[in-house]
């Protein structure tokens, strides 16, 4: 069985002591860099290693976080793949945050997009330098040598030498030339793991209870912490009584965290730190505490008034960013006017497991253990909390028990850093859920005004969308108001649809919390808005919905927004291998009804509903099928998700991010929302931050569509197309539009 242990590089030389070992580098960038030594007395820092003892034990290190993806699965197994290891005999090894591994930050579903052609160089290299020593041991032509199953086979003769017979001579062979390896990578009919299910490396321990999170570190002389920090953003100390804390059995001292003023980024937000020897002392003496504060100039913050401040906003012209025709002159000859205002509110990433990070801080060099998504930013982070030097900072990435984002910010390890620093001691802080969603990054509210004009055929000929939002860029700069490409490109200005007349524009927003990325991030407002009001008009046209949605769409085409002078990032990919192509939104639309019951009778206020979204590189269509109870309350028999991701290496994990998608999306949808008054967030748990619950989750058929392009991303597209798939469900069950979240089922009961 495939099996996990941390790696430092020392660990990776001292496991090769008294053996001679191949050990693979490369870059872990656009392009790879192989070099190739043995491992004794090698002194080489590669990127990505691959070492192969003479036991024949085959070491993979995975540079990505696994927080429930199964990436550090994925990843190894398109190298061992390549190399044709026998996957039981892999070793997977978990890095630590370090530049040498190329970009380690595990979030924008980019791990499998961005690594997916390097593990594939890294795993074909060691083959072929495997198959070229056993050559040169038999005196034979390299052309009959192939690796099989762990083995090179001379195919004339039958003869095999076992990898590990092979890897001394191997290590001191020219590396292949990055051409020469390309030329000789397995078919895809060859691969025995790629596109095929295979259990991911954690699972025995994770489904016996083994498994080791970041909240789960001890370390010796370990000290714990529990921080109060200000109730409302950018507010600070202005004084605090500490005598009922440190009376509490356990307690052992009380310490102020300076606060960061706003915007902080990944800094710590300050407050007052109880330590204790354990997190129930450190808590309680918490309780006891005193404290007079600033709230400073975020303590007026009222989701309810912000709301109307946004959608206000949104009635008005804002910042052009993509133009095509003449929009006024479309709407004004139109023979019908659609338009609908819709709204999404803040949400909490709320991951199962807290932020918790323990630090030792000793001689000037600290090091961290942490549920990190972004162990390099968290090293530059502490290195600067510290003053310290980057070289100097160790991160080591434990498993992450949930995250969506919220563990890729840093502030969390930043404070166990400073605590481990200011006290002489290591510390462990953990954060309560009261914490977690009340001091969270959140996702952003987002107001939207949508207008169109369809012709006396019910055809688009205009389209105007505005959005409205605090950008994320906010938390990290002063006086940011308007959001970046990057985040424009997320649903709104990248719609797909083949209308001649379209502006989209965006709207100022002052920002009041900390906003940050959280699971698919803007397509999901922008695809609620976009994929509701598509129903909308298919239903002022008397169109059916799945219809009205392939003309929308229009033919098959590469749509090329750039060309049009809009500045679209297209995730940091490049367009000519992750073009916007409306061939496979069409695909997956297809695929998504075909299996759904689409047009199949239902029983009185039931619905069913699709959307229909490119996001992260992926496209995604989605059915749902919804049941309105005469007292609004809704239940969700079953979704269909079609999702076209490009190549596949694990169509289990791609399942089970997508059914796990459905789940977040439906809590987006009918439970979850954050608010605030008087500066303060008023959900404090999930007694009144509602998620979704077994008795509400659907039967999820996932639907992956063939294909040799290009891997994409996985983690986040399954979420954007599900809320508004539900919410057009809803109108075809009880004739009532939903254009806010979360829905209200008082707006729907039985008249």
């Amino acid at each position: 069985m495939t099996h996990i242990i941390n790696l430092s590089r020392r660990d990776l030389l001292k496991a090769g002591a008294g053996v001679s070992a191949l050990v693979l580098g490369m870059h872990a960038g656009l392009r790879e860099f192989p070099v190739a030594q043995a491992a004794e007395g090698a002194s080489f820092e590669p990127n990505v290693y691959l070492g192969i003892d003479e036991t024949g034990l085959v070491t993979i290190v995975a540079h990505r976080s696994e927080m429930g993806t199964g990436i550090r699965t994925g990843l190894p197994m398109v190298l061992a793949d390549e190399l044709e290891a026998d996957w039981s005999r892999v070793k997977v090894l978990q890095a630590n945050g370090d530049p040498k591994y190329g970009d380690q930050n595990t979030d924008g579903s980019r791990s499998m997009r961005q690594f997916y052609q390097t593990m594939r160089v890294a795993g074909a290299t060691a083959r072929q330098m495997l198959e070229d020593a056993a050559a040169l041991t038999w005196h034979v032509d390299p052309n009959e040598c192939h690796a099989r199953n762990h083995a090179v086979v001379h195919t004339p003769t039958g003869r095999q030498l076992p990898f590990g017979d092979l890897v001394k001579l191997a290590a001191g062979l020219p590396v292949p030339s990055d051409d020469h390896i390309s030329l000789h990578f397995k078919s895809p009919q060859a691969r025995r793991y790629v596109g095929k299910p295979v259990p991911i490396v954690d699972l025995h321990d994770i489904v016996r209870g083994q498994a080791k999170y970041g909240i789960d570190t001890v370390l010796p002389g370990m000290k714990y912490a529990s921080i109060e920090r200000c109730p409302v953003y950018g507010g600070k100390v202005r004084s605090f009584d500490s005598k009922a804390a440190l009376a509490v059995p356990g307690v052992e001292q009380v310490v102020e965290v300076p606060a960061t003023p706003a915007p902080s980024g990944f800094n710590p937000l300050g407050g007052i730190a109880v330590i204790a020897n354990s997190t129930w002392a450190a808590q309680q003496g918490r309780l006891q505490l005193k404290i007079d504060w600033d709230f400073g100039a975020n303590a007026g913050y009222d989701t309810t008034s912000y709301r109307k401040e946004l959608e206000a906003t949104a009635q008005k012209a804002g910042r052009v960013v993509r133009a095509e025709g003449d929009v006024d002159g479309a709407l004004q000859s139109a023979a019908k006017r659609v338009s609908a205002d819709y709204f999404v509110p803040h949400y909490s990433h709320a991951p199962m497991e807290v932020p918790a990070a323990a630090a030792r801080v000793e001689n000037s060099k600290c090091e961290v253990w942490a549920p990190s998504q972004n162990p390099q930013g968290a090293r530059t982070t502490v290195a600067d909390v510290l003053s310290l030097k980057e070289s100097d900072v160790t991160i080591h990435t434990t498993l992450l028990g949930g995250a969506f984002g919220r563990k890729s910010k840093h502030d969390f390890i930043a404070e166990a850093a400073w605590l481990a620093q200011k006290i002489g001691a290591p510390v462990k802080v953990t954060w309560t859920r009261e914490d977690d969603i009340q001091h969270d990054y959140f996702h952003a509210i987002c107001a939207q005004h949508i207008e169109a004009g369809l012709d006396g055929n019910g055809a688009a000929t205009a389209w105007l969308h505005r959005t409205v939002f605090p950008p994320i860029e906010a938390t990290f700069q002063p006086s940011v108001t308007y959001g970046t490409a990057g985040e424009l490109q997320q649903g709104f200005m990248d719609v797909p649809y083949a209308i001649a007349n379209v502006r989209c524009e965006n709207g100022p927003a002052q920002n009041h919390v900390r906003i940050g990325w959280y699971r698919s991030v803007f397509n999901v407002p922008h695809a609620f808005a976009v994929c509701s009001f598509a129903d909308e008009l298919a239903a002022a046209a008397g169109r059916d919905p799945v219809e009205y949605l392939r003309e929308l769409i229009g033919p098959a085409r590469i749509i090329d927004l750039r060309a049009i002078g809009v500045d679209y990032p297209n995730y940091g990919a490049p367009l000519d291998q992750y073009p916007i192509d409306t061939a496979r939104l069409h695909g997956v639309l297809d695929l998504a009804v075909a299996n759904s019951g689409w047009g199949e009778a239902l029983p009185q206020r039931h619905g069913r509903g699709v959307a229909v979204h490119r996001s992260f590189l992926t496209y995604v269509a989605v059915v749902a099928h919804v049941a309105i109870g005469n007292d609004g309350q809704i239940a969700i028999p079953r979704i269909d998700m079609a999702v076209d991701c490009g190549l596949v290496v694990n169509p289990d994990r791609v399942r089970s991010q997508f059914e796990g998608a459905a789940i977040m999306a439906i809590s987006n949808a009918l439970y979850s929302n954050i608010t605030a008054k008087d500066g303060r967030i008023e959900q404090s748990n999930f007694t009144d931050y509602d998620v979704a619950r077994t008795d509400i989750t659907p039967e999820t058929h996932v639907h992956i569509v063939e294909s040799s392009a290009p891997p994409a991303g996985v983690g986040e597209p399954g979420v954007p197309p599900t809320a508004p798939a539900i919410c057009n469900a809803i109108f075809a069950a009880t004739g009532k539009r939903i254009r806010a979240l979360p829905i209200d089922p008082s707006e729907l009961k039985s008249t």
